[in-house]
C-alpha cells in the first residue's frame, strides 16, 4: 500500500510518502527542492555517481513512521544539502525547513 499525505512544516507544504513493504516500510518527506528519507536512501550513490544532479537529501535510520522520520537526527546528507546548512545530527524537521526556502 502507498500513502501520500499532505504535510505542513512551519508554513511550508510537503508531501509524506509511505510505502508498506513486506517486513519494512519505505518513507520519505519531500517538496520541490529536496527530501529526507528512511535508511533505504543511498547517500553515497547520490554524492558520487549522481553528483551532477545536485540532489538535496538526508537519511535517517531506525525510523518506522513519518513522525519518527521528522524527529530523528539525520545520519547522512548529500553535498548539496550540506551547502544549505543541513548537517548530520540535525532533525529531519529542521532539515526540511532549510529545504523549504526558495533556491
Amino acid at each position: 500500500m502507498v500513502t501520500l499525505t499532505p504535510l505542513m512544516i512551519g508554513d511550508y507544504p510537503f508531501t509524506a510518502i509511505t510505502v508498506k513493504l513486506p517486513k519494512t516500510n519505505f518513507m520519505a518527506v519531500t517538496n520541490e527542492n529536496g527530501y529526507i528519507m528512511c535508511g533505504a536512501l543511498d547517500v553515497a550513490l547520490l554524492n558520487e555517481k549522481l553528483k551532477d544532479r545536485k540532489i538535496i537529501a538526508g537519511r535517517a535510520v531506525g525510523v518506522r513512521t513519518i513522525e519518527q522520520l521528522l524527529e530523528a537526527p539525520l545520519e547522512s546528507i548529500t553535498y548539496e544539502a550540506e551547502s544549505l546548512g543541513i548537517h548530520p545530527g540535525m532533525s529531519g524537521r529542521e532539515a526540511l525547513l532549510k529545504m523549504a526556502k526558495p533556491l
